[in-house]
């Protein structure tokens, strides 16, 4: 019994799928879109920091065992208070 490619919107769920299954194997259910599959909800700012502005982030978020984008994000979402 042949499997079906999984209708879903996980981008976590499709990545095991196709780790584990070769496209060509499912040419019969694949159809063209020419619009985005996944709506993204966040947008991706880039931030010029002189090194000791990015060395100080990389600490601070380090010792809160957080990555850097997640401590500026709970940074910024404090100060536009959206905690």
């Amino acid at each position: 019994m042949k499997r079906k490619i999984p209708r879903t919107d996980s981008i976590q769920e499709l990545a095991t799928f196709w780790q584990n299954h070769e496209i060509t194997d499912f040419a019969d259910e694949l159809e063209e879109v020419h619009e985005p599959a996944f709506d993204r909800e966040q947008v991706v700012v880039g931030v010029p920091l002189t090194a000791d502005e990015h060395e100080a982030i990389r600490r601070a978020a380090a010792v809160r065992g957080l990555d850097k984008a997640e401590l500026l994000h709970e940074w910024v979402k404090e100060r536009l208070g959206r905690s």
